[in-house]
């Protein structure tokens, strides 16, 4: 599984996440895990998750694990990348050391005998990782496996912009093909992020960029994550709620992006 990842990401495959998540731990504060925690709490329409268990498909930096942590719930967490594995294993030891209810491993949402052995749970959750498989379909169905009777499946996927999209898709192939298309993609786009967050935080305050539904992201990793994250797949809200539907569940929350983004929504399933 590991090499796997690696060599995706050494023949400009695949965008090295975990890279990113192990930079974006150096600033990681109290208030964004505080943030982490309300989104969560927010979109899930809870405010504990006790007893509950929790599956993070894709946990990146281990920072909403460990927000539904901190919210009681037995987590169980797994990416496909090892250096987000690492990441999340960090996060577990600084903050939750003594955790029995948290485990973290290697795994592939694609791995179909993977994730049956996992088992099913009361909440799902995978929040802008199954449009980076490759093969979105086939990872939101297994996802989707994963949800006990009655449980939650709460997921974040690309809004479908058309031309835009596809548009996106060749800024990110361009930066992951090594150092020179990385710096190229860097020194046209960052520029023009700054300034349009400059402007944003004018109109709106900076405090807006640690709003619950932050989710208590840090500002230039997230550029670093947009630029490189590939492969990358979009979706129509539309085609999720078809498969929600055809699938027993029923939606419950939904936040929605007109532009460049995810939309999140939360589905239950039926007992």
């Amino acid at each position: 599984m590991t090499s796997n990842a690696q060599a995706e990401i050494d023949a400009g495959q695949r965008f090295a996440f975990g890279k990113n998540w192990q930079a974006f731990l150096s600033v990681l504060t109290p208030q964004r895990i505080e943030a982490a925690t309300l989104a969560l709490r927010e979109m899930l329409q809870v405010e504990s998750l006790a007893g509950k268990t929790f599956l993070d498909i894709g946990s990146g930096s281990g920072l909403s694990s460990l927000a539904a942590w901190k919210l009681g719930a037995n987590v169980s967490s797994f990416d496909f990348d090892p250096s987000s594995v690492a990441c999340t294993q960090e996060l577990r030891r600084r903050y939750a050391p003594d955790a029995s209810n948290w485990t973290v491993q290697a795994g592939s949402v694609l791995d179909e005998g993977f994730m049956t052995q996992l088992g099913q749970f009361d909440v799902v959750y995978s929040w802008g990782v199954l449009h980076h498989t490759g093969h979105l379909d086939q990872a939101l169905e297994q996802a989707a496996q994963r949800v006990a009777a009655g449980g939650q499946f709460f997921i974040a996927i690309y809004n479908d912009e058309g031309g835009l999209s596809r548009f996106w898709t060749r800024v990110k192939r361009l930066y992951c093909s090594g150092t020179i298309g990385r710096w190229l993609v860097m020194a046209t786009c960052i520029p023009y992020f700054a300034f349009r967050t400059a402007v944003k935080w004018v109109i709106s305050g900076r405090e807006a960029a640690l709003t619950p539904g932050s989710r208590g992201m840090s500002v230039y990793y997230d550029w670093i994550d947009w630029l490189g994250g590939y492969p990358f797949e979009v979706a129509r809200v539309e085609d999720l709620l078809h498969f929600g539907r055809e699938r027993g569940f029923e939606l419950v929350n939904l936040r929605t992006t007109n532009r460049m983004g995810c939309n999140e929504l939360v589905f239950r399933r039926g007992r």
